[in-house]
Formats: structure tokens, C-alpha cells, sequence
């Protein structure tokens, strides 16, 4: 079968890789895709954006695709699946009413408190003074989110006033454009992050290997906010019994809720969680789509054919199949270009990728990348590249890694090498989820 892959980011790079591995798959088709996809075997990109829902749809009609798998929240947020339903196609991934759990803070944050989710104790608002005078009277450290989609740039964590009044200034004025129109004010809350995503069909879901992203710029979690440095899986924080409570406590509560409210939920859900502590999960935000980069490393261990799941999904049995994983974690390291992550330059060449040795345990995704008029490779984007390695534990990983990464060049290139920290801190860079 033909299958089309929408966005053109490391996650959807790896999601088409992933994809095209399946026996009964001929072509994957990557839309708009990225250099990387371009050179990628039984793959090709076409020149639609992710956000053309019209140009989509007319390129899934006119090349027979048997499935659409959406990447990017935006299309999904704008009704995507609706629209290829209502076209008789097959699309994978919640609709617009399921996927405000992410396109709006405020929704998520009383969606949660509607069905005793637990989560940071939060207010909304519409304008600026009010939120001005609430920051004075909770005082920092506090986060300023932007209540729409954002693009991972709408999140401040403030430790000083002056930081929480610019942060929700910023939103008010127009920088993340509509997404800010509305801004929501949190609490801190402390502890240590994990990422937890789960397959749904509306009634059950299937949990996927367990990850932790590392948001930070800088080594050691320093520096501003990003869309995600690096992430590895699976995390020794998530334990087989704080998975069980996590999926009682949050993943069971959140789909019947969404069932409840007439906004049933088929596609990958990702929650973002803080563990306190006590081993307390808590959420700190709800995505309706599969993480970037967590996807990149989990796609890399799974074992099992991506396309038998997410057609179980799709028909309601996903009480029928099982996922195998490779009981080796994977890490990746996102290289990211100059400026990032405020305003990325691009036009960069990247040097590297043709002289790296071929190993199945070592796999570079492209994110933001394109192709010059000389038909070179170039940056194109922020994250310009997630660069994923297996290894016998979470050490080992990382060395592969970071040596691939610094075998690859571009002007004002940026990253972490110091992914996995947490779990090589604990000295549980052994232990498999």
C-alpha cells in the first residue's frame, strides 16, 4: 500500500522510516518532507505544506494513499482527520474537538480538573493587567504559558518577576500571534520530567516504550526553553509500577473523558509529566500527537510493525495485538542550528553525513533541513537534526551519539552532550522499562 506521512520534521522522518520497514508497505510519501526524507529508500517528498488541508487531501485522492499519519499538532488542531473522514479516506489521529486538549492550555488545564487529573494549580486570563497583578501576588519561580499552539516557544519558566511580567507582555503582544491571546499561569512544581505516550482507539490504548526530553538549551538543563535538545528510551524513572499508576491515574481518566465529552480520542496521546519526590505523577501538559524528539529514539527501539498497530487503533483492536521493543535504550541528540531557539539561521551546508559508516544502531533523522539550488544538504529550521544511537545501556548510547554528532558540521552548531544525564547520574543506566 501507498501511505502518506504529513509534516516535515525529525518525527516525521521517523515515523515515514518506521513506516516503510512494514512488508506491506510500497511507498511512503512525505509531506512536505525534509532532506532527509528525500534520500530515504521507498520514500519521496511532495511540496505540500502540513497546514494545506485542501492540498492534502487532493494529494491523498490523487495517489491512491491507503492511510494518512499525521505528525505536527497544527493540522490535527485544524481538523485534518475530519476532513479525510468525511472523504471516505483513512486517516490516523484524534480530531479537532479531541485534539484541543493540546490546542488550547486553559481547555487542558480544566479538562484535568473536570475529570480529577492532577496537574499545577493554574489561572487563565484574557488580558494583561489582571495577569500582571496575579504574577505580583503569587510570586516566583511561576510559568507564563501561551494558550495555543505555540510551537514549543510559548513556554516561560520565570524565576525573577521581571522575567514573569515579560513572558506574559510577550504573549499579549502579538509574538506568538493568536496563540497568546490567551495566556495561563502556573505554579512550579517540582520533581523530575518524563514523557509517557500511549496508542489509543477511543476505548483502549497501547503504551509505548517510556522516554524523558530534555527542554533545556544549555548542559546540566540550563538556558531557555526549547522544542527539545535530546531525549533517550526507555527511562529507569518510569518503573513497571508507576506505569500501572500513571495509566490508572492519568492515561484511563483522560480518554474516558474525552469519550464523556463527546470528543472521542484515536491517535497517540503524550502526556508530559512531572514525578515528584514521593513518585507522584503529575501532568504538565497533554499532546495529541507523538513527541520530538521522544519519537525518534522510540521508533528506533520498536520492534514490532508500526502499520499492524496503528490499524488496530484505527479498527478498535488494539486488545489484539503486542509491541515488542529492542531491550536496548536508544538516545538521540538534537543538533540544532545558530540562534535556535530564537531565530534560527539557515542556508547552513552540512558537512558529515555522507562520511558516516553505515551501522543499523546508529540512524541520523533530519529535521530542519532542505537542499540548495546545488542540491546540497543545508539548514533549513531550528532543530535541523536528531542524531539517535543504541547501545548495551544509556552510557553506551550516548557515546555513540555524541561521537556520530561530532563527525557532523554546520556553521553555529549547537548541542547537548550531556543527554541521559539523569539516568547515568543514578547509576541506572542499566535498567530497561
Amino acid at each position: 500500500m501507498k501511505i502518506l506521512v504529513v509534516g516535515g520534521g525529525g518525527r516525521e522522518h521517523a515515523l515515514a522510516w518506521k513506516l516503510a520497514q512494514s512488508p506491506r508497505v510500497r511507498e511512503v510519501i512525505v509531506a512536505p518532507g525534509n532532506a532527509g526524507t528525500g534520500l530515504e529508500r521507498r520514500m519521496r517528498n511532495a511540496e505540500v505544506a502540513a497546514t494545506d488541508i485542501d492540498g492534502l487531501l487532493a494529494l491523498a485522492q490523487a495517489e491512491e494513499v491507503a492511510l494518512t499519519v499525521v505528525g505536527p499538532e497544527a493540522p490535527l488542531a485544524a481538523g485534518i482527520v475530519d476532513r479525510f473522514q468525511d472523504a471516505g479516506l483513512r486517516c490516523f489521529g484524534p480530531g479537532a474537538a479531541a485534539a484541543e486538549l493540546e490546542a488550547s492550555k486553559a481547555f487542558s488545564k480544566e479538562f484535568m480538573a473536570r475529570h480529577g487529573i492532577a496537574s499545577a494549580s493554574y489561572a487563565v486570563f484574557d488580558t494583561l493587567e489582571p495577569a500582571l497583578i496575579h504574577v505580583g501576588r503569587q510570586g516566583v519561580p511561576i510559568v507564563v504559558k501561551a494558550d495555543g499552539l505555540a510551537a514549543g516557544k510559548g513556554v516561560t519558566v520565570a524565576t525573577t518577576l521581571a522575567q514573569a511580567e515579560a513572558a506574559v507582555r510577550a504573549c499579549f503582544s502579538g509574538r506568538y500571534g493568536k496563540a497568546g491571546a490567551r495566556v495561563v499561569i502556573e505554579e512550579l512544581v517540582s520533581g523530575e520530567e518524563a514523557s509517557y505516550i500511549v496508542i489509543a482507539d477511543g476505548d483502549r490504548y497501547l503504551a509505548l516504550a517510556s522516554s524523558q526530553d530534555h527542554k533545556r538549551l544549555g548542559e546540566a538543563d540550563t538556558g531557555p526553553n526549547t522544542g527539545g535538545m535530546g531525549a533517550y528510551s526507555p527511562t529507569p524513572l518510569i518503573t513497571p509500577a508507576l506505569a500501572e499508576r500513571i495509566e490508572q491515574d492519568i492515561i484511563a481518566p483522560a480518554l474516558a473523558g474525552l469519550e464523556a465529552e463527546g470528543r472521542r480520542f484515536t491517535g497517540f496521546l503524550y502526556a508530559g509529566l512531572m514525578i515528584d519526590d514521593d513518585g507522584t505523577p503529575r501532568v504538565l501538559e497533554f499532546n495529541v500527537r507523538l513527541g520530538d524528539p521522544e519519537s525518534q529514539p522510540i521508533l528506533m527501539r520498536l520492534r514490532s510493525d508500526l502499520l499492524d498497530l496503528i490499524e488496530a487503533a484505527l479498527e478498535g483492536q488494539l486488545d489484539q495485538v503486542d509491541v515488542t521493543w529492542d531491550q536496548r535504550p536508544c538516545l538521540g541528540i538534537v543538533m540544532a542550528a545558530a540562534g535556535y531557539p530564537d531565530k534560527a539561521r539557515t542556508g547552513d551546508p552540512i558537512l558529515g553525513l555522507d562520511s558516516l559508516e553505515e551501522n543499523p544502531d546508529i540512524k541520523v533523522f533530519h529535521g530542519g533541513t532542505a537542499n540548495n539550488l546545488m542540491g546540497d544538504v543545508v539548514t533549513a529550521g531550528g532543530r535541523v537534526l536528531t542524531v539517535c544511537a543504541l547501545g548495551k545501556d544509556i552510557a553506551a548510547a550516548r557515546g555513540q551519539a555524541v561521537n556520530t554528532a561530532n563527525a557532523i558540521t554546520f556553521e553555529g552548531a549547537q548541542f547537548r552532550n550531556d543527554i541521559g544525564w539523569h539516568a547515568i547520574i543514578r547509576g541506572l543506566g542499566d535498567l530497561f522499562a
